[in-house]
């Protein structure tokens, strides 16, 4: 009887895509990358017994089964750090569906999630309080309706974010970065509003903060007022384009600049940029079918591959 080959895992097929393209996320075996951040979720969690966020690899999330990423990325010569989320962009309303014990359990499934991702090995976390995701719709006034200690005043609306990073800061001890995402022009809130958010986060222990989107009517306008509150700032906003990100660097809006999809089509874009050899940069198109692998639950890919 012929038995059939075992399937690889989620975990060991992602791997195995960073070792095929010489690390496909950006870390190249020539170790031009500095950096990488990846995804993960909180798990499944809360929503009246219903099952919130999915998360159809959750099986697979282990510190040991995670282990073989964080290797494949150091061993390019790249510190990792990971983001951490609830696994779906949720309704307008979410904020105010949430009861207390809800909201006690998202606090947890974060530590959890910072704990396992500690456990394998990575350099730093980062919670994701950007785009409408949980963290930044309890930060909108727009969309954060409710009348308790987590909404209406600005203190309140930040409750959540601050909780979280409490609880995941002693779990990074002196080894790890704590990095956090916020959208800095959101619905209902600007500028100012954002960077009393962000000096909370500074001394709660934020090391970096990380501004997306960072760009309105030039490259990383919107993360230059943020720079000098005692962290480092992350602009990213197409900044894969060189001379925005030059822009950026050089007029000191930003002291870091994140590339995302454009390290997918051209892993050697740090090494190229580095070498002045902007030419032979493989240009991301932004069809956004690496985004399509990612929903799909298989290794990114790239239309620009040849």
């Amino acid at each position: 009887m012929r038995l059939r080959p075992r399937q690889k895992t989620f975990v060991e097929r992602s791997v195995a895509a960073l070792a095929s393209r010489g690390n496909t996320l950006g870390v190249a075996p020539t170790g031009a990358g500095k950096t990488i951040m990846l995804s993960a979720v909180t798990g499944e969690m809360i929503g009246d017994g219903a099952k919130a966020c999915v998360l159809a690899h959750r099986d697979e999330l282990t510190a040991q089964n995670l282990r073989p990423t964080v290797d494949a990325i150091h061993a390019g010569g790249a510190l990792a750090a990971i983001q951490i989320f609830p696994g779906v962009r949720l309704r307008r309303t979410f904020p105010a569906e949430l009861s207390l014990k809800d909201i006690d359990a998202l606090v947890a499934q974060y530590e959890l999630a910072a704990d396992l991702c500690a456990r394998a090995g990575f350099d730093g976390i980062e919670p994701h309080g950007a785009h409408g995701f949980v963290l930044n719709q309890f930060f909108s006034p727009e969309q954060n309706a409710r009348a308790d200690e987590y909404g209406g005043t600005m203190e309140n609306r930040m409750r959540l974010a601050l909780r979280i990073v409490r609880a995941v800061r002693p779990i990074c001890g002196e080894g790890m970065l704590l990095l956090y995402r916020h959208t800095p022009v959101g619905k209902g809130y600007g500028i100012e509003e954002s960077l009393v958010l962000a000096r909370a986060l500074i001394r709660e222990g934020v090391d970096i903060l990380d501004l997306s989107p960072s760009s309105a009517e030039r490259p990383g306008d919107r993360a230059a007022p943020f720079v000098g509150l005692g962290a480092p700032v992350i602009a990213v906003n197409n900044l894969d384009i060189v001379e925005r990100a030059l822009e950026v660097l050089n007029e000191g809006r930003a002291d870091l600049v994140a590339v995302g999809r454009g390290l997918i089509a051209d892993a050697d874009w740090p090494l190229k940029v580095r070498e002045g050899r902007f030419g032979e940069i493989v240009t991301c198109i932004k069809c956004d079918e690496c985004f399509a692998d990612l929903r799909k639950g298989g290794p990114v890919g790239c239309t620009q591959w040849a």
